[in-house]
C-alpha cells in the first residue's frame, strides 16, 4: 500500500528534528570538525566530484587542514576576515573549512562581481587578505587597486606551494557554535548588498536539517551547480550531503544542454535547484536521456506553479521538495508534501517553535499597517501580507548583518505586545485556509531575476553616475514565461544622453543580472505624498510601448547599446524568441 504524503512529511520532520536535536552538546563540534570526523568515518568514499579533481573525505579532510595552516601561517587571527572568490570546485569548501577551522571568518564574494561592488564586498568586512583565482584576477587586481596596500591576495596554487607537505596536527584553539564562521552576501531588502553574519551554529543547523528533510545518506550523489557562494549552494546542498555520507558533483554552472547528459553521466539522485534552471529544462527540447535518470529528489526554491507540474511530469522527477529561506532569516518553510506552487507551510505541532505570521502592508509607506493602539494585524486566510518571523535564542536568532543599521532595519518591534521582536522577510505571502503558504512578490528595494536578488540601489547609483542622468528609478518587471522580475529604468536624461555610453557604463560596472533590460526615457518621475517614488505604476505599465507614451528601449548585445522597443521587438520578446 502506497505511504500518504502526511506520513512522509511527518517523517522528514521527525528527522529533521532528530539530527539537529544533538547541536551543541559539544559546542567545540563545529562544521569543520565534523569534517575532521567525516574523513575518519568514510576514508576513501567519495566526497567531492568535480571535472578535474576527484576528492575522498579523507581528502578533503586533509586539504581543509592546509588551508587551516595557511591560515595560522600567515597570523590571520580568530574573527579576522579572509575574502574567499573561487570558482565551483572542491578548493572552495576547503578553503573555507579550512580558514574558519581556527576562528577566522571567511566571507563568500560574489564571483560576478567588479568595481565598485567588489571593493565595497572586500572593505565592508574588513578582509585582509583575499583568496581568489587566477580567472578573476584582472577583477581582484582592479578592486585591490583602490584598496589599502596592505591587503594581500592569494591563488589555491599559492597557499598549497606555501604549505607544501602533508598537514600536521592543528596547534590553534577551536571556535566554538557561538562564534562567527562565514560573511555570506544578500541583498535583503533594504538598499545595497550587505554581508550577512552566519556562525557556526547556523551552518550546522542548516546542514543536517537539510539532510534529515531530503534523508541523505552514503549512496545519494547531489547534482550542484549552484553558485558557491550562496547559502543554498554552497552551505545546503554540500553540507546536507556529506552530513549522510553522500557525495556532491559539482559543476562550475547550470547548461541546459549538458543537464541531462551529465545527471546519467554522474548516477545523481539529487538535484538542488533554484526555479529558473527548471524552467529553462521545462522549455527546452526533447532529450533522450530526460527520464534515464536516477534522480530521486529535486529540493529548491522558486519553483512557480504554472511549470511545477509540467516540470515533475515531464521528467518523471519522484518528489519536489520546495522550501523558502532566507540567509539572514529566523525561519523557513518546506513543501514536503509536495504541493505543486507552494512554498511550504509549518505543521500545527511545530508552530510553537518556529513562530512565522502574514501582517498588513501598506504599500505606499512600505510599513505595516497598524492599529490605533499600535500593534500590527494578522492576514486573513488568502490576504497577501508580509511575512515575518519571531526573533528569539536559539535557531529564532536574528545574526544580522556586519552593518548595525542595516540590522536594525530588518527588525519589526511592538509587533503583537510591546517588547516583542520580529525579523521582517520582505516578501509579500498569503497563506491558504490549508496552512500552505504561496509566495505573492518582494518589497522594499529589490527584484529577483536569474535567481540573484537586484538592489535597485545599486543599479539606480551606477545609472546615476552615467553622463547626462540627472534621475534613475529602477524596478522589475514581469515577462511571460520567465521567472522574477527583469530589470527595467526610467530614467530622466539631459539632451546629450547617449544610450549606448549608458549601455557600456552597466555592462561594465555591473554583473549581468543586474543590468537592466529595459529604459524608459520619462520627462519625470511621479512620487507619492511623501517623495518616494512611484514604482509600482511603473511596474504595473511594464515594457509595453503602447502603455505610455514615453520612449521604451531594449538592451541589445550584438548592438552593444539600447535600442528602440516597438510593437514588434516586445512581440517577440513577449513571445520568448529573444534570448533575455
Amino acid at each position: 500500500m502506497p505511504r500518504s504524503a502526511a506520513t512522509n512529511a511527518r517523517e522528514a520532520w521527525l528527522r529533521a528534528l532528530e539530527l539537529t536535536a544533538s547541536i551543541g552538546k559539544d559546542p567545540t563540534i563545529t562544521f569543520p570538525a565534523l569534517v575532521e570526523r567525516l574523513g575518519q568515518r568514510y576514508g576513501d568514499a567519495p566526497a567531492l566530484l568535480s571535472r578535474n579533481e576527484n576528492w575522498s573525505y579523507r581528502e578533503l579532510a586533509r586539504r581543509a587542514r592546509t588551508y587551516a595552516q595557511w591560515t595560522l601561517r600567515q597570523r590571520i587571527r580568530p574573527g579576522d576576515v579572509v575574502g574567499v572568490m573561487l570558482p565551483n570546485s572542491p578548493h572552495y569548501l576547503a578553503s573555507w573549512l579550512g580558514i574558519v577551522r581556527v576562528g577566522a571568518v571567511a566571507a563568500l564574494v560574489n564571483t560576478n562581481l567588479v568595481g565598485e561592488a567588489l571593493v565595497r564586498s572586500i572593505t565592508s568586512v574588513g578582509a585582509r587578505h583575499v583568496l581568489a583565482d587566477r580567472s578573476f584576477s584582472d577583477a581582484v587586481a582592479a578592486a585591490l587597486s583602490r584598496l589599502d596596500p596592505g591587503i594581500r591576495c592569494w591563488t589555491p596554487d599559492e597557499v598549497e606551494r606555501e604549505m607544501d607537505g602533508p598537514p600536521g596536527l592543528l596547534e590553534a584553539a577551536q571556535p566554538t557554535l557561538a562564534d562567527r564562521a562565514l560573511y555570506i552576501y544578500t541583498s535583503g531588502t533594504t538598499g545595497l548588498p550587505k554581508a550577512a553574519s552566519i556562525s557556526h551554529l547556523r551552518v550546522m543547523q542548516w546542514t543536517h536539517w537539510f539532510a534529515g528533510m531530503m534523508a541523505t545518506g552514503p549512496e545519494d550523489r547531489t547534482y550542484n551547480c549552484l553558485p558557491l557562494y550562496h547559502s543554498i549552494g554552497g552551505i545546503v546542498a554540500v553540507g546536507a550531503t556529506l552530513v549522510g555520507g553522500g557525495s556532491v558533483v559539482l559543476r562550475p554552472h547550470f547548461s541546459a544542454t549538458r543537464f541531462w547528459d551529465d545527471i546519467v553521466a554522474t548516477r545523481s539522485t539529487i538535484f538542488p535547484y533554484i526555479g529558473e534552471l527548471c524552467r529553462y529544462l521545462a522549455n527546452g527540447p526533447h532529450h533522450p536521456l530526460e527520464t534515464r535518470h536516477q534522480l530521486r529528489l529535486c529540493c529548491g526554491s522558486g519553483l512557480g506553479a504554472d511549470i511545477w507540474e509540467r516540470f515533475q511530469q515531464r521528467f518523471a522527477i519522484p518528489h519536489i521538495l520546495e522550501f523558502y529561506a532566507a540567509t539572514e532569516g529566523t525561519f523557513s518553510l518546506y513543501n514536503v508534501e509536495g504541493k505543486p506552487g507552494s512554498i511550504g507551510r509549518i505543521p500545527s505541532y511545530l508552530a510553537h517553535r518556529f513562530p512565522v505570521a502574514l501582517i498588513r502592508h501598506d504599500a505606499s509607506t512600505g510599513e505595516p499597517v497598524r492599529t490605533p493602539d499600535g500593534t500590527c494585524i494578522r492576514c486573513a486566510a488568502g490576504e497577501a501580507g508580509e511575512a515575518i518571523g519571531e526573533i528569539a535564542d536559539g535557531g529564532n536568532r536574528f545574526e544580522g548583518y556586519v552593518d548595525k543599521a542595516d540590522s536594525e532595519r530588518k527588525i519589526l518591534r511592538d509587533v503583537f505586545h510591546r517588547g516583542d521582536q520580529w525579523y521582517r522577510t520582505g516578501d509579500l505571502m498569503r497563506r491558504d485556509a490549508s496552512g500552505y503558504f504561496h509566495f505573492v512578490d518582494r518589497i522594499g528595494d529589490t527584484f529577483r531575476w536569474k535567481g540573484e536578488n537586484v538592489s535597485t540601489t545599486e543599479v539606480a547609483s551606477i545609472l546615476c553616475a552615467t553622463p547626462h542622468v540627472r534621475e534613475a528609478v529602477v524596478y522589475g518587471v514581469g515577462i511571460p514565461g520567465t521567472d522574477g522580475r527583469a530589470g527595467m529604468a526610467a530614467i530622466v536624461a539631459e539632451p546629450d544622453f547617449d544610450l549606448a555610453e549608458c549601455w557600456g557604463a552597466v555592462v561594465d560596472r555591473l554583473p549581468d543580472y543586474a543590468r537592466p533590460l529595459f529604459l524608459r526615457l520619462s520627462k519625470a518621475v511621479e512620487t507619492t505624498a511623501t517623495f518616494r517614488p512611484m514604482k509600482q505604476q511603473l511596474a504595473r505599465e511594464g515594457f509595453d510601448p503602447g502603455a505610455s507614451d514615453d520612449p521604451i528601449f531594449f538592451s541589445d548585445r550584438t548592438a552593444r547599446t539600447f535600442v528602440p522597443l516597438d510593437a514588434a521587438l516586445y512581440r517577440r520578446i513577449v513571445a520568448g524568441e529573444i534570448r533575455l
